[in-house]
């Protein structure tokens, strides 16, 4: 078993918590699914929004999700002019049998043109 990090990200289309729940949610579980991850495989995640996303914290969706005992943390994107608006990243390390190569990292729309390189 080997410690691994998995990427992902995702635009919301308005800055409203609901919203951010729903996204974030459909991001973290798509990532888990495609890497066969359970929640007990979970070491921790990194959750980071640009600065335009006032509305909740990323987190809350995962433990909407039921993923209680894992340490979680939200951080603040770079402000950089011209960044894709709205996105949150997700970067969790996770226990997993699965090589570096194997990983799918999950960019769900148009953050695929964030990371051209990795985005599956």
């Amino acid at each position: 078993m080997a410690v691994r990090a998995v990427r992902g990200a995702v635009q919301l289309e308005r800055d409203e918590a609901g919203h951010m729940g729903e996204r974030v949610s459909e991001l973290l579980t798509a990532l888990l699914e495609r890497n066969q991850i359970v929640a007990d495989d979970l070491i921790s995640v990194w959750f980071t929004a640009t600065p335009d996303l006032h509305s909740d914290f990323p987190a809350a969706a995962a433990r909407g999700l039921g993923i209680v005992d894992v340490p979680l943390i939200c951080a603040q994107e770079l402000d950089i002019a011209g960044a894709m608006p709205r996105v949150v990243r997700i970067m969790a390390h996770v226990e997993t049998c699965l090589s570096k190569a194997e990983i799918s990292h999950v960019y769900l729309g148009a953050t695929g043109a964030l990371r051209k390189d990795i985005a599956q």
